[in-house]
């Protein structure tokens, strides 16, 4: 009787044993998978780690773009005011100025209304001011000798000059195509210098126009205004031309950009 329970006793140790050992096993392999979802975790959470200091990296890279650009748009934003600014003042001058040249046209007609259209034909072409005047109305034929009765013409034209100290004058002489065949100069290009250079001296001499101003220019024959195929034409081509255009330091002072910012 006693080997009997010795021998149960035995078998039931044995399966506990052995049950045990399969719990153990088992438990080994779970600890097992547990290690290594905890490695992958942390492969994870290191990767993790990893892409969120990149992104850090770039948000911080992007903060000092953004930064950049936004002080490059500002600048450009100043730049464009700037130039804006610049084009509406240069519109208003351009347009003071087209306005001053009109005035200037007016007190030239209503100065010389007394004299013929046909013989003073005044002008305003952008910024300049055109006053021609016929050879009849200021030379002797062929000459470059100021008749007498230039002078009332050319006193009201230095009047109006003087009055305006901001204008530069040109003087600039014209011919017809009839080739000169007097004895006192070459031909029409001298001609055409000649008369200028006399109304200068004459306006500078006699009316005190300021010589500094002014400028004696010929062309000859080689700008008509008109056909030189009939009489009509030949006479308007015959003429001398006051040019009054804005000093060239003023005009290219008003074309000055303002400095841009880099």
């Amino acid at each position: 009787m006693k080997s009997h329970n010795l021998l149960f006793l035995l078998l039931v140790l044995a399966l506990l044993s052995s049950c045990n050992s399969e719990k153990v096993e088992q438990l080994e392999r779970q600890i097992v998978q547990k290690d290594e979802q905890i490695n992958q975790l942390k492969d994870q959470l290191e990767h993790l780690q990893g892409t969120n200091a990149s992104l850090l990296d770039r948000m911080s890279d992007l903060s000092l773009i953004s930064q950049q650009g936004a002080e490059n748009i500002s600048k450009s934003l100043e730049n464009i005011s700037a130039q804006y600014s610049f084009i509406e003042d240069l519109t208003q001058k351009v347009h003071s100025k087209d306005s001053l040249n009109e005035i200037l046209s007016m007190n030239l007609k209503r100065s010389l209304n007394d004299f013929d259209d046909d013989d003073i034909q005044i002008e305003v072409q952008g910024s300049i001011v055109h006053v021609s005047i016929s050879d009849q109305m200021l030379f002797e034929t062929g000459s470059a000798k100021v008749s007498s009765e230039a002078n009332d013409v050319l006193d009201k034209l230095a009047t109006i000059i003087n009055d305006h100290s901001e204008l530069e004058v040109m003087v600039q002489g014209h011919t017809d195509d009839v080739p000169y065949t007097g004895n006192c100069m070459k031909d029409n290009w001298d001609l055409s210098v000649s008369r200028a250079t006399s109304i200068v001296r004459i306006l500078e001499d006699e009316f005190y126009v300021n010589p500094e101003r002014m400028t004696a220019a010929g062309r000859g024959m080689h700008f008509p205004k008109y056909d030189n195929e009939s009489s009509e034409g030949r006479s308007q081509n015959r003429r001398t031309e006051i040019i009054m255009t804005p000093q060239l330091d003023q005009f290219f002072a008003l074309l000055e950009s303002p400095v841009l910012k880099n």
